[in-house]
């Protein structure tokens, strides 16, 4: 029998070898617990039974998480109710959450893994579309690290310009460590308004142009964020509201995973079939944080990923909201 709380013991201290062996214990249990994933895997005709590595596995397809409730089991409590990104005239997806506890654990295990202990910063959030419209998984994320920083200056700056460019350089001259996170075109319209040197800043873009700029390669805009602020390398964090884990990139859009976490590529045109390494594919997400939903998402992603793990998105499918999902959404 599944034991969640077992699941969870185990869950962030696993080796690579155990994170397979994780990922087909909760894959059996997600397949018959999950009501939208097992009745995906029945239509693809796929009984749980016949799979028996991570590399057979069928992934959800991301888009379902806009039609259907993904959780697992059904009946389970929820918590709180995470909403993704879009226009009034957009359908949003939406992640019921059982367990926050869980969720907080993975986002501040993650952050130390890559950048230490949070209380060494002080971390400032640039989010502003994501503030207006409430009910951000990524807004939730950085309201709790800011608070785990204890530092007096942490905080959200929505508007305010004048007041965080002066911040962030009189944090700079304290020498203060500074993790400024923020959305891609706050970061645009911050670097045009008050260039400036930003030593000691970690700049970390979570992208999103929500209509508000013309889309950029990230090449193109950590050269411009770069050249800025007298920076080497912008960061980057890669998260989604269906999913309760991160990657992070230090430098060059590439992006390394915590252990938990795992990026497998497929084909473009044929959804069910495992691509090769370094070539362009479409990206699928194995998040086992993901306990009570569904922890194999299919994205919408394009991206290559590479033999040690990391993997570098690239772009969207054109008409992502059809492939892969049409089964159910018919």
């Amino acid at each position: 029998m599944f034991s969640a709380k077992l699941f969870k013991k185990q869950l962030f201290t696993a080796s690579p070898q155990q994170f397979n062996e994780l990922a087909m214990i909760l894959f059996r249990h997600q397949a018959v617990q999950c009501e939208i994933y097992a009745r995906y895997l029945q239509l693809l005709d796929k009984p749980p039974e016949t799979i028996q590595t991570v590399y057979e596995i069928p992934f959800l397809p991301v888009e379902l998480f806009k039609t259907h409730p993904v959780i697992c089991p059904p009946g389970i409590s929820v918590a709180q109710q995470f909403f993704s990104s879009g226009t009034t005239e957009q359908t949003v997806s939406v992640h019921p959450v059982h367990d926050l506890a869980l969720y907080e654990q993975s986002f501040t295990r993650a952050f130390e893994l890559f950048y230490g202990n949070v209380q060494q910063y002080c971390i400032l959030g640039l989010l502003p579309s994501y503030l207006e419209r409430g009910g951000s998984s990524l807004v939730y994320m950085t309201q709790k690290l800011i608070e785990l920083s204890q530092h007096p200056q942490s905080g959200f700056y929505l508007h305010n310009y004048p007041l965080l460019a002066a911040t962030i350089g009189q944090l700079s001259a304290q020498n203060q460590p500074v993790l400024l996170l923020g959305v891609t075109y706050a970061l645009l319209d911050l670097a045009e308004q008050f260039p400036q040197p930003l030593k000691g800043v970690i700049v970390m873009e979570t992208g999103g142009m929500k209509g508000r700029r013309r889309e950029m390669v990230r090449s193109e805009l950590h050269h411009v964020l770069c050249s800025a602020f007298n920076l080497e390398a912008i960061h980057s964090e890669y998260g989604m509201t269906e999913l309760l884990s991160q990657a992070y990139s230090t430098g060059g859009g590439i992006f390394r995973c915590p252990p938990w976490m795992r990026v497998l590529p497929r084909e473009v045109n044929d959804p069910l079939s495992a691509a090769g390494t370094g070539e362009t594919a479409g990206l699928n997400i194995i998040d086992l944080a993901n306990l009570y939903s569904c922890a194999f998402i299919a994205t919408q992603d394009l991206g290559r990923v590479f033999a040690d793990g990391s993997f570098e998105p690239l772009g969207r499918f054109d008409n992502s909201d059809v492939r892969g999902c049409n089964l159910l959404l018919a």
